[in-house]
């Protein structure tokens, strides 16, 4: 068995109440955007099929929706393939984050509440001590819902749409940057600046961190990329 396999049966929860179809979908997911599936592998239905005691339906099902995620692709005379990410995917990526989570956050701070300010850095005192632990997995979820919660608070619908549309994109590129202690410490402490400017309502402040903040995370994520791509 693979450790590519294994990646995937580790992802594998039986006991959600949810539909073969999405826990086998979400497995996949879950194991290609931590990392833990290399680009360019193939994933052999009959082999997945075989290894998780499902029939090849949900396995169809998964790559069906992973390719429309844009995270696999189908390659003549080879199959199903994790798809690779590129240097040029990043500077766009990052380029749009920019944009949206500037827009996200001025408007967030200047409709939070005392209580929802102290609320924001409660969630960063817990990632700050959960990193203690070195738990990347969990340090990468609540970077997520630090994200998600300003995005709330910023209370527009559409640019919450927005973001949800490419949420694999940044759940990948996420992982990349977290995976590394140094950047992971780093970009911790750039959240915790973001709250204060926020609190603050500094917004000059709040536009160069959040600028500095993307641009190493893009310069990070890029030189990963160029390095996994040798």
């Amino acid at each position: 068995m693979s450790k590519w396999v294994k990646a995937v049966l580790k992802n594998t929860d039986l006991s959600q109440n949810k539909t073969l179809n999405d826990i086998v979908y979400e497995a996949f997911f879950k194991t290609i955007v931590q990392d833990n599936m290399p680009a360019g592998e193939r994933i052999n239905e009959k082999e997945y099929a075989e290894m998780l005691n499902v029939s090849r339906t949900p396995i169809r099902y998964a790559m069906k929706m992973l390719e429309k995620d844009g995270l696999v692709e189908y390659v003549p005379r080879l199959g199903v393939v994790v798809k690779q990410i590129t240097k040029n995917d990043a500077i766009e990526i990052f380029a749009i984050r920019q944009v949206l989570d500037l827009l996200a956050m001025v408007t967030a701070m200047n409709r939070m509440s005392e209580v929802e300010f102290c609320e924001l850095d409660e969630l960063l005192t817990l990632t700050e001590n959960v990193n203690k632990n070195d738990d990347v997995e969990r340090v990468s979820q609540l970077f997520k819902n630090f994200h998600e919660f300003i995005y709330d608070k910023s209370d527009m619908i559409r640019l919450k749409e927005i973001t949800t549309s490419m949420g694999e994109y940044l759940t990948r590129f996420r992982s990349l940057s977290l995976n590394d202690a140094s950047r992971r410490k780093i970009a911790i402490q750039q959240h915790r600046e973001i709250y204060v400017a926020m609190k603050n309502k500094d917004e000059p402040a709040l536009r160069k961190i959040i600028e500095n903040h993307l641009n190493e995370s893009m310069q990070f994520s890029i030189k990963t990329i160029e390095q996994k791509n040798l």
